[in-house]
């Protein structure tokens, strides 16, 4: 290609691109702006259902993720990049991972569930295995 060509392709096509690089920043800017309110108005649910404050911050956060990730990907549609690739290759690396991490992923499902169903609150005392405490924090 010749400077003239690039020149020539640069001023028939540079604002075409332009504009479309334009608009998907601007997808990606208001779908920031609109799953930060929806996961506002998340918190805010859980919070009125007297959910515990550590499982508030984990589902918020995960809404957030999701979001983001869905955002994203509508951007990268718009600009021309085919995203089914990429959505099978976060399915495939979730059940990668998910099978990898099995045993630890039963404990994280069991610490959400004691978050949930509250067996245990802070100050109780507990006997598990012989050895006995109080519950000073519960976390993920």
């Amino acid at each position: 290609m010749t400077k003239e060509d690039a020149i020539n392709w640069q001023q028939t096509n540079g604002l075409e691109y332009l504009k479309i690089f334009v608009i998907a920043l601007i997808i990606f800017l208001v779908g920031k702006w609109i799953y930060r309110k929806v996961t506002g108005l998340v918190k805010k649910a859980m919070t009125k259902a007297k959910m515990d404050e550590t499982l508030i911050s984990f589902l918020g956060n995960g809404v957030y993720m999701i979001l983001m990730v869905c955002v994203v990907l509508v951007m990268l549609d718009y600009i021309g990049i085919k995203t089914t690739s990429f959505i099978a290759i976060l399915g495939a690396a979730g059940l990668a991972v998910g099978l990898a991490l099995q045993g630890s992923l039963a404990n994280f499902a069991s610490g959400v569930l004691i978050i949930m169903f509250r067996p245990f609150k802070l100050g109780d005392d507990v006997d598990a295995g012989g050895v006995f405490g109080v519950i000073e924090e519960i976390t993920f």
